[in-house]
Parts: structure tokens; sequence; C-alpha cells
């Protein structure tokens, strides 16, 4: 694990007592700090095509804009997570009012008009959220309901949680957090966010933003049985930090994971040093080990033009789709004048 608890072997000497109490202080760490550490692979992919590449095809308009002086999304419309359930999709987005993040819901028959029906989750500072966010999450459609786990916390050092709902407006919290920070001098002892769930098998794989004591940004991946107890890849993080002058020099974030051609395959938020934002493509064959690649993909219409950030892939007219946040302002977390929109990526051989 990232902090050893074993302190190298005992002098010959040591009293099966001293032996005993080393033993309950490091279970004790470990319990404080939300040890659970695993050595492990996402599940073997058939063989791999490596001269596939991907392009970017986004629509020129937002499709679902932010909203006017008053409402939630008034400042900021960011954040999607779409999943489709039936004939309908359900965006799960994240709307700032120029104070606090909350999850709201729209819906759409076809993944370009939505409909915005208001906030579904709010944080709680009583349950240990405090009340700057309850957001920036990611949702699945598994065995009959939703489940959406979330960012929430102060806002320099937020965690992860975790709510499930039958039809994706009335929501039950699980005890928060289901992940917490890593233990002293870890890469993510200060902050996790962006939580991107996938399920493979029977385990569900989380990718997330973990944040150390230097304020550095990376990706990490976990795994789960329940979607609610969750082991941390021993080998953490995946992603590094870009080389100095690249789009992701100052930071990575908001990752967004499918399977296809025999890779599993990535989008990421870069953040470069004056915090505009594009997203850049990883590939893995095992899901622990990753590739950058070279595309780099940025806004060109005024509304994205500074960022584009937030990816969620979903299918859409059977074609591979990303729904993905757009602004004309640099920030690293708000008031971008932010809007979500839609791009198709195309499979090239």
């Amino acid at each position: 694990m990232n902090a050893n608890c074993g302190a190298g072997s005992q002098p010959a000497a040591a009293s099966q007592a001293a032996r005993l109490r080393l033993t309950a202080l490091c279970l004790l760490a470990c319990a404080c700090t939300g040890c659970g550490y695993s050595d492990f692979r996402l599940p073997e992919l058939a063989p791999a095509e490596p001269q596939v590449r991907y392009e970017w095809q986004p629509r020129d308009a937002p499709v679902l804009p932010h909203g006017g002086p008053g409402d939630w999304d008034s400042h900021d419309a960011l954040n999607p997570s779409v999943v489709r359930r039936g004939a309908a999709y359900y965006n799960f987005y994240s709307g700032f009012d120029g104070k606090t993040w909350r999850t709201l819901l729209a819906t759409s028959a076809d993944g370009v008009a939505w409909k915005k029906e208001g906030v579904v989750l709010a944080p709680e500072p009583l349950a240990g959220e405090a009340d700057y966010i309850a957001a920036n999450g990611s949702a699945l459609f598994d065995e009959g309901e939703f489940r959406y786990w979330y960012q929430a916390g102060p806002k320099e050092m937020p965690r992860l949680g975790l709510a499930r709902s039958s039809d994706g407006r009335h929501w039950r919290k699980a005890r928060f957090p289901v992940m917490d920070y890593g233990p002293r001098g870890s890469w993510d002892e200060r902050g996790l966010a962006d939580p991107y769930v996938r399920k493979v098998g029977r385990y569900f794989y989380m990718f997330y933003l973990g944040e150390d004591r230097a304020r550095r940004q990376r990706l990490g991946v976990a795994r789960s049985l329940d979607g609610a107890a969750w082991q941390k890849l021993r080998s953490n993080p995946i992603l590094e930090l870009g080389r100095y002058g690249s789009f992701d020099e100052m930071g990575l974030g908001e990752p967004a994971v499918w399977i296809a051609h025999g890779f599993y395959w990535m989008l990421y938020t870069g953040r470069d040093a004056h915090e505009n934002r594009r997203l850049g493509m990883a590939r893995s064959t095992d899901g622990a080990h990753w590739e950058k690649l070279p595309a780099v993909f940025e806004g060109r219409q005024t509304w994205d033009n500074r960022v584009i950030c937030d990816p969620t892939i979903e299918l859409l007219d059977g074609r591979l789709a990303v729904w993905f946040g757009g602004g004309d302002a640099p920030s690293p977390d708000e008031n971008l004048h932010g809007q979500i929109g839609v791009a198709a990526l195309h499979a090239v051989k």
C-alpha cells in the first residue's frame, strides 16, 4: 500500500507483546485512513487493434445551457453523467448558483433536446458533506436502480459518496463517505473527486481524481463488489501530470472510460498553466497501466473556447457519444459560464 504499516524485520529479542501492539497500531491506522488496497487488473480483453484512433466531431451549439438569474444552474451547468434507461436518456448534471453545487436532472428522448427537471441531490452538512457540493458525479443503472457516486465535503478536501434511486428523482444516500482520503503521504491524502464508474464482470471499477499535499491532481482506480466498499489499486496513480508546457501539466481529472477494439479507452481533462482545459486520451489493455495518446481535443466555438471538460460516454443512435462541459472563462473549478455540449467519437482504422 502507499503507506506501509510494516516497520521492517523486528529484532530477535522483541517480545510477542511488542509485535502485537505494533500490529494493533497498524490496523488502527488503516481503519482511520480508509485503507483498502489490492493489486488487481481489469478483465482481459480480446486481442487489441492498435491501429484504431478516434476523431472528435462536436455539435457547434450547446445542448444544455446554463440557467438564468435565480436558477440552480445560473452560473454553470457542467459535469454531465448520461445514462440510458429504456427509450429515455437521464442526465445527472452539476448546477452552480454562485454558492453551491447541486446535482440536477434533465431528461431526453434523443440525447440532444433536454428537459430540465430540477435538483435531485444537495449537500447535507449534518451528514459530513459540508455545504459546498453534492455533485460532479457518475451514474449507472444496474439491477433495477440508479446508482450515483458523487463528490461532497469542503471545497478544498472533498470525498466521495453514494446515492441510490429507483426512478432517478428520489434518492437515498449511503453513509458518507464511501471512499475516504488515503493515508499520510499518499497521492490522494488531501482530496478525492471526479468519480467515473463502470461495471465490468462482477466488479464496479471507479476511476477518480486524487490530490496530494502538494495539490497535485492525478488519476487512480479502485474496485468494489457492491459499489460501497472500495479497494484502491496499490500502485496508484495510473496517470501522471504532463511534461512542462503540455496541456495537462497542471492537473488531470474527470476521467471517462469505455471498452472497444481490444482496449480500455479513457478521455480525461487536462489543465494547463493558464487554466485552459482540454480533453486528452489514453488507452490500456488491463485498466491499471495506461498509455497517453497524442490526441488532444479543444473547444472551437465561442461558448467553449477556453474549457472543455467533464466527459461522459454513452451510445447515441448506435454511435459513441460524449457529453461534455464547456466554458469561455478559464477557471479551475467554477464560474466558467459552463454549458453542456455533445460530440461524436468516430473510430478510424
